[in-house]
């Protein structure tokens, strides 16, 4: 007898969704994700879904109705619960739309919990499309299959950020200028963290003064050479990661 196929198939596509999720309420796609589904992946009745809801996890669903405007979706297999996030935050200065869209994205891949964009006087962007930025790290959490999305919080400036930031909370701050080593800071510190780097320009003067002078930040380097922001926020997310989230093994 022929093998039974896996169910859900590896290739089932993947969505995040608003509703949260049970096997006793039906979900009914539509928009954007409706095309997605039925003129892209050009699912039929019995084909599977994977669902995610930033609560309840990750659901396996079967296509009940595959219409030209909506997909009407039943959660069968509660597959995992929704990921453990290491408690750390990006405070990416912004930079142009492109490059700030590659932040975003890495920021989801990383685990990152919490995104806080920041306006500094070298930024050469002043606002940020809240709804572009939700899209960006809705699909890079579904490409990555990830389980949970980092929240994005509303642009703040700098002066701001620091006046209302919380004591507890370690504020690491990538100084071009120079710092303790990321891995050593990394690697020593307890508790919940944040990262702080700056736009395409730099931090100017009077910017470093007052971060270095708030008692939660702590300077640090990320190396001998001088970095673009989108590398310098990637750079410092993977060696947090690695010396103190979630890379690290069980001991």
């Amino acid at each position: 007898m022929p093998a039974t196929p896996a169910w859900p198939p590896k290739s089932a596509p993947r969505l995040f969704v608003e509703q949260e999720l049970s096997s006793a309420v039906q979900v009914t796609i539509e928009g954007n994700q409706a095309h997605y589904l039925t003129r892209v992946m050009r699912v039929a009745p019995g084909d599977a879904v994977i669902l995610c809801d930033d609560i309840t996890g990750e659901w396996a669903a079967e296509v009940v109705e595959a219409g030209k405007r909506h997909v009407l979706l039943q959660p069968r297999d509660h597959q995992r619960p929704r990921e453990a996030v290491p408690d750390f935050w990006l405070c990416p200065a912004l930079l142009k739309k492109d490059r700030f869209d590659l932040v975003l994205e890495k920021a989801t891949e990383l685990g990152v919990d919490r995104i806080l964009p920041v306006i500094t006087r070298r930024c050469v962007a002043d606002k940020l499309n809240a709804e572009r930025a939700a899209t960006v790290v809705t699909e890079a959490a579904e490409q990555c299959a990830r389980t949970a999305l980092p929240e994005v919080a509303t642009v703040s400036r700098l002066d701001t950020l620091l006046d209302e930031w919380p004591q507890e909370r370690h504020l690491f701050f990538a100084d071009e200028e120079g710092g303790e080593p990321a891995a050593d800071a990394f690697c020593y510190a307890e508790g919940p963290a944040a990262l702080l780097v700056g736009p395409e320009g730099g931090f100017d003067d009077a910017e470093r003064a007052a971060i270095r002078a708030h008692p939660a930040s702590v300077a640090i380097s990320l190396g001998p050479r001088i970095l673009r922001g989108e590398t310098a926020a990637i750079a410092g997310m993977a060696v947090w990661m690695a010396e103190a989230g979630d890379w690290l093994g069980e001991d």
